[in-house]
């Protein structure tokens, strides 16, 4: 990924510049500004003065190119053109990325709802709906700027990452990092024994980025969107034990495959597609650890007990790629 040359971080991105961001679109805050729950960027909610309810992201420098931003806010307009219910940014002067005293940002319109229910079924298969209709669009055409989720961006990537970080126990670094290296390996293993064509996804479909309303699944925030296996926008969505997975699986598939076809042979993925995502999580965690609101948020990132954990984890993901991946029954 080529990097964007200025990497200042957040610390310049005081109450007044933000404001200042804001109205040099022309739009005048009436509230304060509302933080909300991101990391990665920096995110408020605002009304302005006809009363109307906003969302300004402002980027983290460094992170994304402006064409990788750009690409980003290409498909989520390409989605809401499709009438997919997409959170997409709002064009303003006839552009969705702005730019002010070196940060880059955008606003959205503020959408209300409520928490997506992972075990209701009804909801798994509107999701299920959405999906199969995002993906077929998003094979239509490839990305040309943003990342392609592979081990080696993901999870080799991390690693290094980790090596260097003085937050893992000196007691313990050695065996996280043999053990980190050989749930990898088996990551490795998997992705090349599968045959997939990697598609335009969403790249963190996680329950919290689907806000449910009356009229049901709205995605938000694809900052993380990506070339890959379209069943990295569905195994977040899976929870309890085997049986209530696969049920949720079945559901969700046979809506999907209402709009478009799924490849079964990338039910395979699941377990590798998760390890991949406890490598980076911590890979990320020890990148970010100089931006002083990760010590505020993650403190137990910092404690031994978190890297003993960590580290029985990682041993029991090994087992959990090495054993049988989810399949459904015979009617599939």
């Amino acid at each position: 990924m080529t990097s964007v040359a200025c990497d200042f971080g957040f610390h310049e991105l005081t109450p007044d510049l933000q404001l200042d961001a804001i109205e040099s679109l022309g739009i005048y805050p009436q509230s304060g500004l509302l933080t909300l729950n991101s990391y990665e960027n920096r995110v408020y909610q605002f009304r302005c003065d006809n009363n109307q309810r906003y969302v300004v992201k402002f980027y983290r420098p460094g992170r994304w190119t402006n064409a990788q931003i750009q690409e980003e806010h290409d498909f989520a307009a390409d989605l809401q053109h499709d009438e997919l219910s997409v959170v997409a940014p709002l064009i303003i002067n006839g552009a969705s990325l702005h730019h002010f005293k070196g940060y880059r940002f955008s606003l959205f319109p503020s959408m209300g709802g409520r928490a997506f229910e992972v075990d209701n079924l009804d909801h798994l298969e509107i999701v299920g709906h959405s999906l199969g209709r995002m993906h077929l669009l998003g094979a239509n055409k490839q990305f040309v700027h943003r990342e392609t989720l592979r081990p080696e961006v993901w999870g080799q990537t991390a690693i290094d990452i980790l090596a260097q970080s003085p937050l893992i126990p000196s007691a313990l670094k050695d065996r996280y990092l043999s053990a980190a290296s050989r749930l990898l390996s088996l990551i490795n293993q998997a992705f090349t024994k599968q045959s997939y064509t990697p598609i335009r996804l969403h790249g963190d479909l996680h329950p919290g980025n689907i806000l449910w309303t009356d009229d049901g699944a709205t995605l938000v925030d694809l900052d993380d969107a990506c070339m890959g296996p379209a069943i990295q926008d569905m195994w977040m969505m899976l929870s309890g034990d085997r049986a209530q997975q696969l049920l949720q699986l079945d559901v969700i598939i046979e809506a999907y495959n209402e709009f478009n076809e799924f490849n079964l042979d990338e039910l395979a993925l699941i377990e590798p597609l998760r390890g991949l995502r406890m490598l980076h999580h911590n890979g990320w965690l020890a990148k970010r650890w100089s931006d002083p609101a990760f010590p505020h948020h993650f403190p137990w990132f910092a404690e031994a007990n978190y890297w003993q954990q960590a580290l029985n984890d990682i041993d029991a993901q090994c087992l959990a790629v090495q054993a049988a991946p989810l399949t459904l029954g015979p009617s599939w």
